[in-house]
C-alpha cells in the first residue's frame, strides 16, 4: 500500500521494504520487527503496522508512522510516529499523519483514532492538534488524544465552507 502527498511517499512496511530500508542505513526500531513477525502469522495485520515515510525528491527514508495493530472490536486504532531528528519541525510528521489518518478513516474499519504522547513532547502535541485530535486525558506524564470519525468529517465540511 502506498500513499502519496506533496513531498512524501508513505509505504506500508513489508519484509522486502524493510530489507531495503536496512540496506539504506535506516535504523528500524523493534516495533518494525515485531510487526513483521505478527504479519508472518496473521496477514490481516497488513497495513495496520508501521509505514515508512520517504522523501519523494531523493528516495530517502526519514521516519516511520503507523498503527499499533488492527482496529479493535470498538473500531479504534492507535497512531504513532517517529522521524530522524534532522527532519523535525519541517511539517513531515503532520503531512504524513494527515495522509494516514485520511486513509484509516476511509477504510470503514475505524470509527475512532487515538494517540498518546509525553506531556513535554511539544512538537508531537502540535502535530496531533493540527490533525484535529482532541486531548482526552493527562496522567502520569502522558497526554492522551482521540479523533472520532465523525469529527474529522465535520472539520472537513467546515474547511469547505470557509473556501
Amino acid at each position: 500500500m502506498k500513499l502519496v502527498t506533496e513531498r512524501l511517499l508513505i509505504q506500508s512496511v513489508s519484509p522486502e521494504l524493510n530489507k531495503a530500508a536496512l540496506k539504506e542505513g535506516y535504523s528500524c526500531g523493534p516495533h518494525i520487527a515485531l510487526y513483521l513477525s505478527k504479519l508472518e502469522q496473521d496477514q490481516s495485520q497488513l497495513n495496520w503496522g508501521p509505514w515508512f515515510v520517504t522523501l519523494k525528491e531523493n528516495g530517502r527514508i526519514i521516519g516511520d508512522i503507523g498503527f499499533k495493530g488492527r482496529p479493535d472490536e470498538e473500531r479504534r486504532a492507535e497512531i504513532g510516529y517517529g522521524f530522524a531528528e534532522e527532519y523535525w519541525n519541517q511539517g513531515y510528521a503532520t503531512e504524513s499523519a494527515r495522509a494516514l489518518v485520511d486513509w484509516a478513516l476511509g477504510t470503514n474499519a475505524v470509527d475512532l483514532l487515538v494517540a498518546e504522547t509525553t506531556i513535554d513532547n511539544l512538537a508531537s502535541i502540535k502535530v496531533l492538534e493540527k490533525l484535529g485530535m482532541k486531548k482526552t486525558l493527562e496522567a502520569n506524564g502522558m497526554v492522551y488524544w482521540q479523533m472520532p470519525k465523525d469529527s474529522r468529517q465535520r472539520k472537513d465540511e467546515e474547511m469547505e465552507r470557509e473556501l
